[in-house]
């Protein structure tokens, strides 16, 4: 049975405790979090501790904490004999260059504590310090997920800042429109059906192609008539996108 020490306490070290836990060959052992407050929802499921010294010999270190402490934790785990992994998209493997065996564990998916996800189905980028470690992280990846991807530092970096824009940005921009809604009420569900399409079309069409609406179709007059209702910040935004949209397939205001 394969061991695992859980770092974190946030939406990410919440999904992987529940898919581990799940897993066939894999135990979560202990929960660590700075805060004893946040390990509320771990309490009766696992051991759990806020003392870094207290964490337990396992067979791997899941770091699902925020970007700028995960080289100062690492330092902390110099003692262990376990692989340390942390989950960022955004860090390099050097980051973990403290300990022996390392490696990244990068699951791709945005998670909320309330919304259940099917882990099997999300895909899992690993990285290694060596091909001996990369071997077993593939294996403890695979206990939860259908899709390991090897993906280096670089490559993930790049794949972060796309998730960023397909994700964090289209979200922001769901606000928006939530916004627009409400101000003139609306009620934002009527969006829904269309949201659920526009993310279905690329799983048969490349965004490219499935690119519609009043940027790539030249009408200015539907976009200043949207322009007129816009707020300041808002009407910024649908310039820069439409702009981006008709210089990309060539167009012209």
């Amino acid at each position: 049975m394969t061991e695992v020490v859980i770092l974190g306490a946030g939406n990410v070290a919440f999904h992987l405790f529940r898919a581990f836990s799940e897993a066939e060959n894999t135990r979560v052992i202990q929960v660590y979090n700075h805060r004893e407050e946040s390990l509320k929802d771990f309490k009766n499921l696992t051991d759990t501790t806020s003392n870094i010294s207290d964490l337990k010999q396992a067979d791997f270190y899941l770091l699902a904490l925020k970007d700028d402490v995960i080289s100062e934790i690492t330092h902390n785990l110099k003692d262990k004999t376990g692989m340390v992994l942390h989950t960022s998209g955004a860090v390099n493997l050097n980051a973990l260059d403290s300990v022996k065996n390392s490696g990244v564990f990068y699951p791709l998916q945005t998670f909320s504590k309330n919304k259940t996800v099917d882990f099997a189905e999300i895909p899992v980028c690993i990285e290694a310090n060596s091909a001996e470690n990369l071997k077993k992280i593939k294996k403890l990846a695979a206990e939860i997920s259908k899709d390991v991807r090897a993906i280096n530092s670089e490559q993930r970096k790049a794949l972060h800042l796309a998730a960023v824009f397909v994700n964090n940005f289209s979200n922001h921009l769901y606000t928006i429109g939530a916004e627009i809604c409400e101000k003139h009420q609306v009620d934002f569900s009527i969006l829904k059906p269309l949201i659920r399409e526009t993310a279905s079309k690329i799983e048969s069409l490349s965004p490219q192609d499935a690119q519609t609406g009043p940027a790539l179709r030249n009408d200015q007059q539907t976009i200043e008539a949207h322009l007129a209702l816009l707020s300041k910040n808002h009407k910024a935004i649908y310039n820069l996108l439409t702009q981006s949209i008709q210089d990309f397939h060539g167009k012209k205001l």
